[in-house]
């Protein structure tokens, strides 16, 4: 099944805005790590617009939100 992940910020660097990921039933950390991203990398995590959980299964459909913490000055 695939899954897409919308990427914001850096997360955008050498990815793009989107990638589509085709895993069976894993979670949002297995996503991420096939993305080369870490959980602890992470600062917001939407699983269709809302609140998500790293341990969350995903499922055909669903697509994932992810920020960066925000820097600057």
């Amino acid at each position: 099944m695939k899954i897409e992940v919308r990427l914001f910020a850096t997360f955008r660097n050498g990815r793009g805005k989107k990638v589509v990921v085709e895993m069976n039933n894993p979670t949002v950390t297995e996503v991420l790590q096939s993305i080369e991203i870490t959980d602890e990398d992470v600062a917001i995590l939407l699983v269709n617009g809302q609140d998500g959980r790293f341990d969350q299964v995903l499922v055909e459909g669903d697509y994932l939100s992810i920020f960066p913490p925000v820097g600057g000055g």
